[in-house]
C-alpha cells in the first residue's frame, strides 16, 4: 500500500510561513493539511479562504483542507475557488452531509467526510460510493499537539474493512509521530496527518524518518 504523508500547517510557524509550506514541498509531501476552524465547531480560529488563496501562490503541493466548521456548506465553495484539491466536512456538523458532498463535486474539487472521536465508523456507510476520502481523527479536533487515542486503531481497521476495494483514501489525522506512525499504517491508514513531530526541527530529516518508518 502507497502511503502519502500530509504535514498539517497547523503546526508550521505562521511568522515564517512561505518558508515552511516550501520545506514541506521540498520534502516530498504528498499533501498539504489545512486547517480550518470557526471558533464555534471547534474552540480555535485559524485562517479563511482569501488566506489560502495567497498560500495556494506559493506552493504547488495539493491542499488537503480540513473544515473544522459549523456550517460548512456556506464556505465550500469559497475553499474550492481558493485552491483546495480535497475538502474533507465533519459528519457531526450543522446541516445536510450529501447536500455538502454535491457542493464540493460541483466545484471540481475531491470530497471527504471526517469522523470525530466518538463518532462510529459505521455512519459513514451511505457515502461510500460518492467520496475520495474518510479521515479519522486521533485527537479531538480543535489544536495540535495531541496525544493519539488508543481507540482509533481499531475504528481504522473497521473503516479499512468498509472501503473494501473501493479506491477512497483513508487518512488519520492526530498524535501521529515515530512512536504511533508504524500502528496507523497497520491498521489501513493510507493517508497519515503530522503536525508538531514534522515541523519540530528538519522537516526533511523528519520526513526521512516516517518514510523509513512506512517501509519497514
Amino acid at each position: 500500500m502507497n502511503v502519502k504523508i500530509a504535514p498539517s500547517m497547523l503546526s508550521a510557524d505562521f511568522a515564517n510561513l512561505e518558508r515552511d509550506l516550501k520545506a514541506v514541498e521540498k520534502s516530498g509531501a504528498d499533501f498539504l493539511h489545512v486547517d480550518i476552524m470557526d471558533g464555534h465547531f471547534v474552540p480555535n480560529i485559524t485562517m479563511g479562504p482569501d488566506q489560502v488563496a495567497q498560500l495556494r501562490k506559493t506552493v504547488s503541493i495539493p491542499f488537503d483542507v480540513h473544515l473544522m466548521l459549523s456550517e460548512p456548506l456556506k464556505y465550500i465553495d469559497q475553499f474550492a475557488d481558493a485552491g483546495a484539491d480535497i475538502i474533507t466536512v465533519h459528519v457531526e456538523s450543522e446541516g445536510d452531509i450529501q447536500t455538502c458532498i454535491d457542493a464540493i463535486v460541483k466545484k471540481g474539487v475531491k470530497p471527504g467526510l471526517v469522523l470525530s472521536p466518538d463518532t462510529p465508523a459505521e455512519v459513514i456507510k451511505p457515502y461510500l460510493d460518492q467520496i475520495d476520502m474518510i479521515l479519522i481523527m486521533a485527537v479531538y479536533p480543535g489544536f495540535g499537539g495531541q496525544s493519539y487515542i488508543a481507540g482509533t486503531t481499531r475504528k481504522i481497521k473497521e473503516c479499512r474493512k468498509m472501503i473494501g476495494d473501493r479506491s477512497i483514501d483513508l487518512e488519520v489525522d492526530g498524535g501521529i509521530n515515530f512512536n504511533t506512525l508504524k500502528e496507523v499504517v497497520d491498521a489501513g491508514a493510507n493517508v497519515v496527518v503530522s503536525g508538531s513531530c514534522l515541523f519540530k526541527g528538519e522537516m526533511r530529516k523528519n520526513m526521512e524518518r516516517f518514510k523509513e518508518i512506512i517501509a519497514e
